[in-house]
């Protein structure tokens, strides 16, 4: 295959099978990698990830049109990486001379069916260390910046608390002050506001590190002690959705130190179509719902709690920035009248959201960089309208790989939603 005779490619993609996705038919990615690849589904299997790119956990493999009949066949062993490396002409100049030959970014679907860990992912330099040191657990050395866009009603924990809010915890949950011991506690209760940055990060910091370092029997006893609690007060008052949370992580990971550490964390809820980005050694967890997800290549991530996958504690309690505050939501910004674009602050992507009703046309300008598209719903037609007009039908579960330098025209034969995953155009444009 010549990249020059290329207008796009289909894409073979992967799946994650992790113990937290949603099981069988309720899961989004299974029913999109049903339709991408011809899996058939275990209705009593989670399907937790769609992965779309080039990183060697989860390839994609070229899907190529030489079946009888037109029909598709997938081409076995030919990975999108080996083709980019066999085309690097396919990235665009400013792709190859910052990144390589590779795709910056990795892009997803994720469908979250019971929350996922505690945990951060490291900054470029502890990535290296990290890489380096334990090679079979940080299986990459690259940074993993990340943006989850929500396709249903989306909830997270994203990022510590206000000042003000964890005073309120502090007092209001005697648990605390059980596991980490009071003199922390109080410390943090005597500070004034301008305190808040130079005196309270260290000692935010010295309360969740002894929190998450806490024995597991004593963990266990002050959580009993937690449930009783709120299992009585909720007889005389409705609980908050904090504590509700709280009881409900609890159901999901009994005894798990995590469940404690959500009164530290933002309780976000995402609407469709609103976004979260959480940068490097920022703490967060996934909790529930579906999302389109997006990342710099990467895989590694530091857990801590809510999961019975390994934990690495004192490398999370160190690497976190112990910013506080409500993290920002990205609501979109209208490219045209069908295309919204989420903008982090990350060069390695930036992700569009497509909804187009029957019978309507829409065109993604050319870009300097490569491009995954994803059909999550509805039927088309797409061609690269800087080629001959032929059209290529497109359908639900389809991803494709965009080279650079390719306009594309998108049409519905019915509601159609398409997402489409690129490097952050700021980076891109001409100096």
């Amino acid at each position: 295959m010549k990249m020059e005779s290329e207008k796009f490619l289909r894409l073979r993609c992967s799946v994650k099978n992790y113990d937290w996705g949603c099981k069988g038919n309720i899961s989004m990615v299974a029913k999109l990698i049903a339709l991408n690849s011809g899996t058939v589904i275990d209705l009593d299997k989670p399907y937790a990830e769609l992965w779309m790119g080039t990183h060697d956990s989860g390839p994609s493999f070229i899907q190529q049109s030489e079946g009888e009949n037109g029909s598709l066949e997938y081409s076995q062993g030919v990975t999108l990486k080996s083709w980019i490396s066999r085309n690097p002409s396919a990235l665009g100049n400013g792709v190859l001379q910052k990144w390589g030959c590779d795709l910056p970014f990795l892009f997803k679907v994720l469908s979250v069916g019971k929350a996922l860990s505690i945990q951060a992912h490291p900054d470029k330099e502890l990535a290296r260390q990290l890489h380096n040191a334990y090679p079979n657990v940080y299986k990459d050395d690259n940074h993993k910046p990340e943006m989850t866009l929500a396709i249903t009603k989306f909830e997270a924990l994203c990022g510590f608390i206000s000042f003000e809010e964890l005073k309120d915890v502090l007092w209001d949950v005697p648990e605390i002050a059980e596991l980490v011991g009071t003199e922390y506690v109080d410390q943090y209760l005597r500070l004034n506001e301008e305190d808040e940055g130079e005196k309270g990060k260290p000692i935010l910091q010295s309360i969740f590190t002894k929190l998450m370092s806490a024995r597991n029997e004593q963990v266990s006893e002050v959580i009993s002690k937690l449930r009783s609690r709120l299992d009585l007060q909720i007889q005389a008052r409705e609980l908050s959705d904090k504590e509700q949370l709280v009881l409900h992580l609890e159901n999901q990971y009994p005894s798990d130190v995590g469940v404690i550490s959500a009164f530290f964390l933002n309780y976000v809820k995402l609407n469709p179509g609103e976004a979260l980005y959480l940068a490097a050694n920022e703490p967060h967890a996934y909790l529930s719902g579906e999302c389109i997800e997006c990342m710099a290549a990467s895989d590694n991530v530091v857990r801590a709690g809510l999961t019975p996958k390994m934990r690495d504690v004192q490398t999370l309690c160190s690497m976190l920035t112990y910013k506080q505050g409500l993290p920002e939501i990205l609501q979109g910004i209208p490219m045209n009248p069908h295309i919204m674009r989420y903008i982090p602050p990350f060069d390695e992507f930036e992700v569009d959201s497509c909804a187009l009703l029957k019978d309507r046309s829409t065109t993604f300008p050319a870009v300097m960089g490569p491009s995954l598209f994803l059909v999550t719903a509805g039927e088309g037609k797409i061609r690269a309208t800087s080629s001959p007009p032929d059209e290529e039908p497109l359908n639900e579960g389809d991803v494709l790989f965009i080279p650079a330098n390719r306009d594309i025209s998108l049409t519905s034969v019915t509601n159609m939603q398409v997402y489409r995953a690129g490097v952050n155009g700021k980076i891109l444009k001409p100096q």
